[in-house]
């Protein structure tokens, strides 16, 4: 991307969906904070993101008290953004119940096999007043329907040719059932509920200028599901007084 935005102040554009999302994250931390990033890999974007602003505005480890990193792939291990790295088994978190006040699922939940599972283990971990915070790929979206139609096993070599700079290790077994504002809600009834879609800038164009600006061009003119990412933000409802 540092590349497409060369020109601009930053190398970033006017529309960068990880900028925004990370700051409205940021807006909800403290340095007594004990977060959660779920499903965080090797944190691909510490190693390899070139553009400094986006980059230093997503590490949030200096901000907080603790910062857990948490997949199912042992790769997480390698991960140098967060304070701990750990492994879980896909089923059950190994953290305490309510230990967590900010859980971040930044393109994971495009990757959940089954929502109520996951549901119940958000719900478990955070802290009553906690907030979730994920970001994911509309099921609609263009990018998302593509998946459904392409063969998984073709994914990573497809990925390497429109998105160059995504590595092979980085490429996940995709099931999009948590990707429609209504079934995120559904299972995460009564929380409060400030999630929306967010029109992002094209992640898909060959590492090509042209090709970027043409899906830009697209992405103004088509509805937001098809071009969009849901952001979510949900806060867990505070404890009941007996």
């Amino acid at each position: 991307m540092s590349k497409i935005h060369s020109d601009r102040i930053g190398g970033f554009s006017e529309n960068d969906g990880t900028i925004d999302f990370y700051l409205r994250i940021r807006s909800l931390l403290t340095e007594e904070s004990t977060v959660l990033d779920l499903g965080a890999g090797r944190a691909a974007w510490f190693e390899d993101d070139q553009v400094d602003t986006r980059r230093e505005l997503r590490h949030i480890r200096p901000l907080v008290k603790k910062l857990i990193a948490i997949d199912v792939d042992e790769v997480v291990m390698e991960n140098r953004s967060s304070t701990e790295n750990l492994v879980f088994d896909g089923k059950k978190l190994p953290l305490p119940d309510k230990s967590i006040d900010v859980v971040v699922a930044d393109f994971v939940l495009e990757h959940v096999e089954h929502p109520v599972e996951f549901y119940r283990e958000v719900n478990r971990v955070l802290k009553d007043g906690g907030t979730f915070c994920a970001r994911t790929p509309h099921k609609y979206n263009y990018v998302a329907l593509g998946a459904g139609i392409i063969s998984e096993k073709f994914h990573t070599s497809l990925l390497g040719k429109i998105q160059p700079v995504r590595k092979s290790q980085d490429v996940f077994p995709t099931f999009y059932r948590m990707n429609r504002l209504k079934d995120i809600r559904k299972l995460f009834d009564k929380w409060q509920d400030n999630s929306f879609i967010y029109r992002a800038e094209p992640a898909y164009f060959f590492g090509r200028k042209s090709v970027w600006h043409f899906m830009s061009w697209l992405h103004r003119l088509m509805p937001s599901v098809v071009v969009g990412s849901i952001f979510v933000f949900l806060k867990k409802p505070a404890a009941k007084n007996d």
